[in-house]
């Protein structure tokens, strides 16, 4: 039987990830992502919105919430251009997320303030960055939230700060393995298949139904977005813009 069309590296790829997923699942996990959602939903109910930042591929994952079909409306994301994997070169991004002291700048126009909860994701959550805007947010009178690996996270010292997991008032343990990558192709080559995206999105798309689910148990419709590509959906996503247009800078 010839081989040619098999692909076992991609195969045991997913099967990693699938593995790692059900992690996500166990026990202490779903407790924590049980209670966050309690937290979340008791801002939306009372016209709050949800703050989310992460830089650089994290960054992605924050992206992936907002203005996303079948998402939740009111999520505020915290976006520096300068963080972002489209800034030139992008190998800015990883000096400028591990300089001190420059969070402050990147919450200066945000309305974030006493009372509301902010999400943070960073894989290592080694990194000045998102440490010092979990401190910050805490200043200002704001929850914080961390999704981070723990494991990973554990492996390593922070930059000149603490780790994320170590200040952030309620953490989530993304499953991930040290380095992120999984795969190895051998002792001389650096391991492929970072699965911190693939698990943390997984991860946060089910935080975003539990919210709503919560909402739903408390009698409160869900502010979601349907598809803009189903017919049906124009003015249902008008009526949510208009109610929510207000508290979010993207809309």
């Amino acid at each position: 039987m010839s081989d040619e069309g098999v692909a076992p590296a991609y195969g045991g790829y997913l099967t990693t990830v699938q593995e790692l997923i059900g992690r996500a699942m166990d026990e202490h996990t779903e407790a924590a992502v049980a209670a966050v959602a309690r937290m979340a939903a008791d801002r939306i109910s009372d016209g709050r919105v949800l703050y989310v930042f992460g830089a650089s591929h994290a960054g992605l994952l924050v992206q992936d919430l907002f203005y996303r079909a079948g998402g939740l409306v009111p999520v505020q994301p915290i976006l520096p251009r300068a963080l972002m994997l489209d800034h030139k070169p992008v190998t800015d991004t990883s000096v400028i997320e591990r300089s001190p002291g420059i969070a402050s700048t990147f919450l200066e126009d945000s309305t974030l303030g006493d009372g509301d909860l902010l999400l943070v994701v960073s894989v290592s959550g080694r990194n000045a960055v998102p440490v010092e805007m979990c401190l910050q947010a805490q200043r200002r009178g704001a929850t914080v939230v961390a999704l981070t690996a723990l494991a990973y996270s554990a492996s390593v010292t922070g930059r000149e700060v603490p780790r994320l997991f170590e200040v952030a008032d309620h953490v989530i343990d993304l499953p991930a393995s040290v380095g992120d990558a999984i795969i190895s192709l051998g002792d001389d080559l650096p391991r492929v298949g970072p699965v911190s995206s693939a698990v943390g999105s997984a991860m946060l798309h089910g935080l975003m139904v539990e919210i709503a689910s919560e909402l739903l148990r408390r009698g409160i419709r869900p502010p979601v977005f349907a598809s803009a590509n189903l017919d049906s959906s124009a003015e249902w996503n008008a009526a949510q813009i208009a109610a929510w247009q207000d508290r979010l800078d993207y809309l």
